[in-house]
């Protein structure tokens, strides 16, 4: 299947620091929640996207030390967009603040 993030599946997500690539998923999880309720294209589109760049993060070498972190919010993340077990009882918004703390911390 191919890349919906083309030019950052090559190579230049792994020019991004850990931070810059989680704050980035966190505008697609942003989208994502955003459109959850009245838009199912703009929706499902967005939670393709943060899939793809969760799963980006997850094959980046340099973050072998938080595979854990990465694939649990990957994990949440599933668990709040389909209609399945719901184990965590999360929310996207929820989702949202945990990744917007990273895009925040990239600003200063």
């Amino acid at each position: 299947m191919p890349f919906i993030h083309q030019n950052l599946a090559q190579d230049g997500w792994q020019k991004l620091s850990f931070m810059e690539q989680l704050g980035n998923i966190g505008s697609e999880v942003g989208r994502a929640a955003n459109a959850q309720s009245n838009d199912q294209t703009k929706f499902e589109n967005a939670r393709l996207r943060a899939l793809e760049l969760l799963d980006l993060t997850l094959d980046d070498p340099r973050w072998k030390g938080r595979l854990k972190e990465i694939a649990r919010a990957r994990e949440v993340f599933c668990d709040t967009t389909t209609n399945q077990s719901r184990e965590y009882h999360a929310n996207l918004k929820d989702l949202e603040k945990y990744f917007f703390a990273f895009a925040l911390l990239v600003r200063k």
